[in-house]
């Protein structure tokens, strides 16, 4: 379901479903304007929205049959999806928080580690004399410290971008615009389509 273009989506985000309950997990016993988005809809409209340009603004546009566009909870459909994407960001930005409060402790413990292992390291090197053993558990001690930091340094340099990157862009789904239309979609992007049902 996820967007196979290396380019930029040029039209809207277009979802064809034959009941609104197909948009929404179905297990869920919150109301309507809290529920989570079934799992295949969220991977859709998250893949395509990745494909329009930063600057852009999103729009979706949920395509029904008339019947079903003519129900009263056609009309919440979009507060119910900027809510799901605000929650969304909320927790993603709790898994960053989460993430870094991670890296600070794993640096003290990786800097408190490096520190021993180089008083060690030199202590031993002192008492072997500079020949190969006493290099080696110098050295070896130093390489160990280094390895002990390995965490915060994944942490601080790379694990954190591809949270805050999602983290945008579930705030920037959380103010789409999303637009109900009776009937099959007209004009639709190539590729840019789910049918559910």
């Amino acid at each position: 379901m996820r967007p196979r273009t290396s380019g930029h989506l040029d039209g809207p985000i277009q979802l064809r479903v034959n009941d609104i309950g197909q948009i929404f997990h179905t297990l869920d016993p919150l109301p309507f304007r809290e529920r989570d988005l079934d799992s295949g809809v969220e991977e859709y409209i998250v893949g395509w929205a990745g494909e329009i340009a930063g600057e852009r603004a999103i729009t979706i546009i949920v395509h029904l049959p008339p019947t079903e566009a003519e129900r009263e909870e056609a009309r919440h459909i979009g507060e119910a999806m900027r809510n799901y994407f605000a929650y969304r960001s909320r927790v993603l930005g709790w898994d960053l928080r989460d993430l870094f409060r991670t890296g600070r402790a794993s640096l003290a413990i990786g800097l408190t580690v490096l520190a021993a292992c180089i008083v060690l390291g030199k202590g031993a090197s002192g008492l072997l004399g500079a020949g190969y053993v006493g290099r080696f558990f110098d050295e070896g001690l130093i390489i160990l410290g280094w390895v002990a930091n390995w965490r915060p340094v994944e942490i601080f340099l790379y694990a954190w971008w591809p949270i805050e990157r999602r983290r945008r862009l579930y705030r920037r789904l959380s103010v789409a615009q999303v637009k109900i239309e009776a009937g099959d979609p007209q004009g639709a992007v190539p590729g840019s389509t789910l049918h559910q049902g």
